[in-house]
């Protein structure tokens, strides 16, 4: 079995990253865990005590939240990086120009605006598309190739993004990310 992670939010149930058991284990055995949540605990075994010959463990939840400026350096509203994975599963894997669903291997990232005319490698200047549209699309923009973009680019906020970035969550999870997630994301509209 592969090991849980564990999602850690700020004090104030805000999202802020995906962490190991390990990292779990740090911050219950500091006293750093404000307080928990989710139907998931996972128990972990540690050493064995000399003096009273009992195996110490932590039970950690599969929702954590955590004191401290910490917590605090990246807001909910930090942009979260762009990199292909995240974006081909932002846009559902379908082509922004012909509307295919394609395997992650037919996909690419393209440019709005190119970089060679001016455009910003961003979210908002990036779409899905599949190799065979990126080449007739070329180095010119959307009209300019003729064609017509079937959905507009966005920046996920932080809770999408961390459903962006992890295939294995937990349902208990998953609901709670569900509820910071915008009602235009792509990923609600994909779920209904």
């Amino acid at each position: 079995m592969n090991s849980p992670l564990i999602l850690s939010l700020d004090l104030h149930g805000v999202p802020h990253r995906w962490i190991s058991w390990q990292q779990a284990c740090f911050y219950y055995a500091k006293n750093l865990v404000a307080w928990t949540m989710g139907d998931r605990t996972f128990t972990f075994n540690g050493g064995i005590s000399r003096a009273t010959g009992e195996r110490s463990s932590i039970t950690a939840h599969s929702i954590i939240a955590i004191k401290g400026k910490a917590m605090a350096r990246k807001g909910f509203n930090h942009v979260p990086p762009l990199n292909n994975r995240e974006l081909f599963r932002r846009d559902c894997q379908i082509c922004a120009y012909c509307g295919g669903d394609f395997h992650y291997f037919r996909l690419t990232r393209d440019h709005i605006t190119p970089l060679s005319r001016g455009g910003k490698d961003t979210w908002m200047n990036v779409v899905t598309a599949c190799r065979h549209c990126n080449g007739l699309k070329r180095n010119r923009t959307p009209e300019e190739a003729g064609t017509e973009l079937l959905y507009a680019p966005y920046v996920p906020n932080k809770a999408e993004y961390l459903i962006l970035t992890n295939r294995r969550i937990f349902s208990d999870q998953m609901e709670f990310l569900k509820q910071h997630v915008s009602a235009h994301s792509r990923l609600t509209l994909a779920a209904a």
